[in-house]
């Protein structure tokens, strides 16, 4: 009976109740200013983060523009670290006078830089028209066919995806001498069709299509040519992007592939050629750069929807 008076007697005076109220009020005030601060702390680390990772590509872009002359004065340093007082680039995102004297020495000037250009278009279209192909009927295999040892046998896949690249370069070297493919670009070709990462890419997105709808086209009769081409393909077409963009990137920005399997200097492709221009040519440097990475960016730019849903869905971390 002490508690049921106590408590009508806080009814009657409303006081405690008040004081609740008001306490419960300075607590939920003070986790909403907590909460807001949080939130402005981490979007100025994101944008921290974010100008740290763009500001190399900022400044490879704007220093292309830069006159060779002005380009030397800012990034030589004459100092010697032993006897004089070392000097430091001066790293500048606004030119003193627009130019396009660099893009005109290797478009016109540098035929070989061109060259370099479509020598590695040749290798990495068909590596990306052959991958999507095979992974492509490989993870159907893996998500819609049952046959024995199924799992084994994608385990052995995601082991030989995790091998490193200086691990497999031997055994491929050793089979395209076999068959006489070295200093060939069906030497870089013929693994990177026959990779298992667009298998694994292209299978997890795969899994994610609903069951009833392979279900329904074999009640009405359908094979699974039929099924394969006119349900799955169009179905997983974000898992198909996601996949053909970052082979494309990884097989774009190929170098120890090229420097084992291709010996003739006019075969070799693009990354090569830029990293052997001399400090001497730093503005061509930049240029070059510059245009190197532009079909990256115009390919994430018009793609960037699928390559988001691709990877979320397939549960790849980038």
């Amino acid at each position: 009976m002490s508690s049921l008076h106590k408590i009508m007697s806080h009814h009657k005076t409303g006081i405690p109740l008040l004081i609740n109220k008001r306490s419960i009020q300075k607590e939920s005030y003070r986790m909403n200013r907590i909460k807001w601060l949080t939130g402005k702390v981490c979007n100025i680390m994101l944008i921290i983060i974010c100008i740290l990772y763009i500001s190399p590509l900022l400044i490879t872009i704007t220093n292309s523009f830069m006159r060779q002359e002005e380009i030397m004065r800012n990034y030589s340093t004459s100092g010697d670290i032993f006897h004089e007082e070392p000097q430091f680039v001066n790293i500048r995102l606004i030119p003193e006078i627009v130019s396009i004297q660099q893009y005109s020495t290797i478009l016109i000037k540098t035929p070989t830089y061109l060259a370099a250009f479509w020598n590695s278009i040749a290798i990495t279209l068909p590596i990306v028209a052959g991958q999507l192909i095979v992974s492509s009927m490989c993870a159907y295999s893996f998500c819609v066919l049952h046959f024995k040892g199924k799992e084994i046998l994608f385990f052995i896949y995601i082991i030989v995806m995790l091998l490193p690249l200086q691990v497999t370069l031997m055994p491929n070297y050793i089979v395209a001498d076999a068959l006489n493919m070295t200093n060939s670009y069906w030497a870089i070709i013929l693994p990177g069709i026959f990779h298992p990462f667009g298998v694994f890419v292209i299978r997890q997105y795969m899994e994610s299509i609903p069951k009833s709808y392979l279900e329904s086209a074999k009640m009405d009769g359908a094979g699974h040519l039929a099924i394969f081409t006119r349900i799955v393909l169009p179905n997983a077409k974000p898992g198909l992007a996601a996949a053909a963009l970052l082979t494309f990137i990884d097989y774009w920005n190929i170098i120890d592939q090229a420097v084992i399997f291709i010996q003739d200097s006019y075969r070799q492709p693009l990354s090569l050629f830029i990293a052997g221009i001399n400090k001497q040519q730093m503005g061509v440097s930049f240029a070059a750069s510059t245009f190197y990475v532009l079909p990256v960016l115009i390919i994430l730019f018009y793609c960037q929807d699928y390559l988001k849903e691709g990877i979320q869905l397939s549960g790849i971390k980038v």
